[in-house]
């Protein structure tokens, strides 16, 4: 039977988040199929022979490509606003292709300081093994950018908002250093998502994502993605995954698919639920400060809402009593889970300083303002005044 082809490009977003990149089989499934395979077969040698040597595209090889892995590539895409995407297995497997795939010995690298423990580790320790110069930056001062980037430069790496302490980079700007140095940008939009910020719009040459958190919603599944331009992907990132192997199972990959169908109802309202949330944490006794970039009190709160079409689903508030106190009020949470994920329907407390940033060290910790004391939110889908009850008991001890 003859399948339907129409032009996505021509969709608006949240049809793109259900229907975009969908490939349906000889069989004209409704709902995505899921190609559990590693390999793929050929009614000749010769076909073998010219797919390996890139004179007709079909899928080989499920470490390369494979049909429900490509669907998620180009929805991811059409979200992102971007030419092509790959996906790999976890948001680090990401974060490590889009920066390895493009550096050598001797290259140096700029970023933002306040990152994901596992991404501070890869730039502040891995990178140097690799002979590679490592350059660190306040994301919030301009003036340390422009003295960092007045140098030739291979690649800036940033998150914005940042882990845990939503500190908002002005993008714009500091895609524009980094282009004068010559330099690739990176941005890791976890926190954001596409549906609040698209940093291409900014300048941005590549996006990067953990799917395990917004995309997927739900912890059920590892994921992550590289979004940039088809160049990029030609002439770096596609040999680097196919000769690494940081592939997506299948099945990962339609887990991942279904939950892009959602992805804008559960962040609008999960974002609403933050910003109530963070309004009901300030000035409650005991509250030493609250972050959440869409709060007035937020140091970048204007430019976030210049940047972003939301202030996200993450609020960070420290309390008085350091590590003992922070401990207490998270042990007496009894809606709100303890867990070091993010962006899940399920509402998650974390203490930063001894799980996510441990590694990192008191020392740098004290840098970025992760005291004992903060504890990080991600904001769930439950009805807010439940949410809302729940710290407000656990806060009582204080």
């Amino acid at each position: 039977m003859a399948i339907k082809r129409k032009d996505p490009t021509s969709w608006r977003p949240a049809t793109r988040m259900v229907r975009g990149g969908t490939l349906r089989s000889p069989f004209a499934e409704m709902c995505e199929g899921i190609f559990m395979t590693s390999g793929f077969v050929y009614d000749e040698a010769a076909q073998a022979e010219d797919a390996f040597a890139g004179a007709n595209q079909r899928f080989i090889y499920s470490r390369y490509s494979n049909p429900t892995v490509s669907m998620l590539e180009e929805r991811l895409a059409l979200i992102e606003g971007a030419e092509a995407c790959r996906a790999t297995a976890s948001g680090m497997a990401a974060m490590f292709a889009a920066l390895m795939c493009q550096l050598k010995a001797g290259d140096r690298v700029v970023s933002s300081r306040a990152l994901f423990g596992a991404c501070h580790y890869i730039i502040s320790t891995l990178l140097p093994r690799y002979g590679m110069e490592s350059v660190f930056v306040d994301g919030t001062d301009y003036d340390q950018w422009r003295d960092a980037l007045s140098r030739p430069t291979a690649c800036v790496f940033l998150e914005t908002p940042s882990n845990p302490t939503t500190d908002v980079i002005d993008l714009r700007l500091v895609c524009d250093l980094a282009h004068a140095a010559g330099a690739k940008v990176i941005v890791d939009n976890v926190f954001a998502t596409a549906v609040l910020q698209k940093p291409m719009e900014a300048g941005a040459d590549l996006v990067m994502y953990s799917a395990t958190k917004h995309i997927d919603g739900q912890g059920r599944a590892l994921g992550g993605a590289i979004l940039c331009d088809r160049a990029f992907i030609d002439q770096h990132l596609q040999t680097f995954l196919r000769n690494t192997g940081p592939s997506i199972s299948p099945f990962n990959a339609w887990l991942l698919l279904k939950g892009l169908e959602t992805l804008e109802l559960r962040v609008n309202k999960m974002s609403d639920n933050a910003l109530e949330i963070a309004r009901f944490l300030e000035g409650r006794n005991g509250i030493r400060r609250v972050l959440y970039p869409g709060l007035a009190s937020h140091p970048q709160h204007e430019l976030a809402m210049r940047q972003m079409k939301g202030a996200g689903t993450m609020v960070a508030f420290e309390i008085d009593g350091g590590k003992k106190e922070a401990f207490a009020v998270v042990d007496r949470l009894k809606v709100i889970d303890i867990s070091n994920n993010l962006g899940d329907a399920k509402s998650i407390a974390t203490h930063p300083a001894t799980t996510t940033h441990q590694r990192i060290g008191a020392e740098e910790r004290a840098r970025l303002g992760i005291a004992d004391g903060l504890i990080r939110l991600s904001i769930g889908l439950e009805d807010v005044e439940d949410l809302k009850e729940d710290i407000a008991q656990a806060l009582r001890g204080l």
